[in-house]
């Protein structure tokens, strides 16, 4: 068991795929950590992160004490916006007493970092509530862990982005290898849905972040939506990265590994799917056409409705009615 905080990131819009995934992440995660800290933000944005919000807000309440009961180590934390503990959090990552409560989509800013601070350890391994993970690993953190006392330059580790192929490749995304010898690839961006970060190399190596805007056109889209004007935090933070020379490492590990897999998409077919397909993520049935990819293929859930309600619910439309 390692030094490190599972810090898995929730709200209530969140509730019908967390009542299967979180059970789903903690038994994969749960072992190999000495804190779990599952944050709950009820801090409601406008647009499609606000959806399910009111009937989401007791059931995903529910879930957390039955997780917290189950696993004596989880603890739970509502997102603190009070102007203390935003100074607190603003101080430590920003150089700035303020964080914006959202990105410029409605989609959780603060409640990252709010996430990070209120971990027990320097170390922290970061979910989204969406994340799925197959391999199993057990061994994953602590190598992880080895990892990034081994190279001063890395940032952070995820797990390996997609089941593994025969040939060790990436179908889904282009990186260079890694030297291990398991497959593992080097990035120079972060995405914040699932890493391992030492939060006292990121004081280090990059101190205070800036709050930075979006292009134009996506200023109009937070006007549009009311949400305020700002960058996705994984976009700012790539860019820091970028800046110090730092990396991302996503790797599989030791047999039998561990690998992630996001569902793009929400659509009935999905939430219908996701038992199954747990089960299969957490026994290895998966396609060859799934192998290699990050994102849950249509061989696996049937993403059609989900593709023609997205377009038909573009932003830019919602700004033609309002204008």
């Amino acid at each position: 068991m390692s030094d490190v905080t599972l810090q898995a990131s929730l709200a209530p819009g969140d509730w019908r795929h967390a009542q299967h995934l979180l059970p789903h992440q903690l038994r994969q995660w749960a072992d190999q950590v000495e804190e779990i800290l599952l944050t709950l933000d009820l801090h409601r944005s406008h647009g499609r992160f606000s959806e399910g919000w009111k009937e989401g807000r007791d059931r995903i309440l529910r879930l957390i004490d039955d997780c917290c009961d189950e696993y004596r180590k989880a603890v739970w934390k509502e997102v603190d916006y009070s102007d203390q503990a935003q100074s607190s959090v603003g101080e430590a990552y920003f150089n700035h007493p303020t964080v914006p409560a959202k990105d410029f989509r409605g989609g959780p800013f603060y409640a990252y970092f709010f996430g990070l601070h209120a971990a027990q350890h320097s170390r922290v391994l970061h979910l989204d509530s969406d994340m799925l993970f197959g391999g199993g690993s057990q061994s994953w953190i602590a190598e992880s862990m080895q990892l990034l006392n081994d190279h001063p330059d890395v940032l952070t580790c995820s797990p390996l982005p997609g089941p593994p192929t025969r040939d060790g490749e990436l179908r889904s995304q282009q990186a260079a290898r890694f030297p291990l010898e398991s497959p593992a690839f080097r990035f120079d961006t972060l995405s914040t849905r699932i890493f391992l970060l030492d939060k006292g190399r990121f004081k280090d190596k990059i101190g205070g972040l800036p709050l930075s805007y979006p292009s134009v056109r996506d200023v109009v889209k937070a006007y549009v939506e009311g949400n305020p004007p700002y960058k996705l935090p994984e976009e700012i933070l790539s860019e820091a990265m970028q800046r110090h020379g730092l990396w991302r490492v996503d790797m599989l590990g030791s047999p039998p590994g561990m690998w992630s897999l996001h569902p793009p998409y929400r659509n009935e077919a999905f939430y219908q799917k996701l038992p199954e397909l747990i089960q299969r993520v957490e026994t290895g049935d998966v396609p060859q056409s799934q192998r290699g990819r990050y994102n849950v293929h249509d061989s696996m859930v049937d993403w059609s409705s989900a593709r023609k309600a997205l377009k038909q619910n573009r932003w830019w439309k919602r700004m033609i009615s309002i204008c």
